[in-house]
């Protein structure tokens, strides 16, 4: 175990990472998609309030920031036109799924169950992403999810308690976050090995 304050330096890269991420957006090269990002800010602070209410301490600054840097990239989006890629009904269908695994989130009173419906919400958000990605890599960047997976390894390094409310949602960022990456350079990868 890392001592606790080591998170910082995740929270520091992640913060790079990001803005990195939102670099790229205002070059043009990446286009996110807008029911990702903005679902993305919504369930880490509820996992975050959560994990916290379970003991957890400042090992869940990793999945606060699983949150905090979704809403960053949205806000910043605002200000760029035509920033967002195109919304269609797969989009909105996984958007609405999420916002119900996010209610029924907050509703549940089992931190477990809680926690559960937290992933399924953020991986639902995921979804028009993944698909986006593997259709059209040249549309993301990496930056923000290699940024998200080294500050949530360092939050998993540094926990104390490891019960499934403290670590669960960490460890599905870092998972979710490595399957985006390989979308991303997928067509890269295989050309390469042929």
């Amino acid at each position: 175990m890392l001592p606790e304050k080591i998170i910082y330096i995740g929270v520091a890269v992640n913060l790079l990472f990001t803005f990195w991420y939102i670099k790229s957006i205002f070059r043009g090269g990446t286009r996110p998609n807008m029911v990702s990002w903005i679902i993305w800010s919504l369930a880490p602070f509820v996992a975050v309030f959560l994990g916290y209410k379970a003991g957890g301490g400042i090992s869940l600054l990793g999945a606060f920031m699983s949150g905090f840097t979704p809403l960053l990239v949205f806000i910043f989006c605002l200000f760029k036109k035509d920033c967002f890629w195109k919304i269609g009904l797969l989009d909105i269908f996984c958007g609405v799924l999420s916002i119900f695994a996010l209610v029924f989130y907050i509703l549940t009173n089992n931190l477990w169950i809680s926690v559960l419906f937290a992933i399924a919400s953020d991986l639902l958000a995921f979804l028009p992403t993944f698909i986006k990605t593997w259709k059209y890599p040249e549309t993301e960047n990496s930056f923000v999810y290699l940024g998200g997976i080294f500050n949530n390894i360092i939050a998993l390094l540094i926990i104390k308690d490891w019960s499934f409310t403290v670590y669960s949602f960490s460890f599905y960022i870092v998972i979710a976050s490595t399957l985006e990456i390989f979308f991303i350079y997928r067509k890269r990868i295989f050309k390469k090995a042929i």
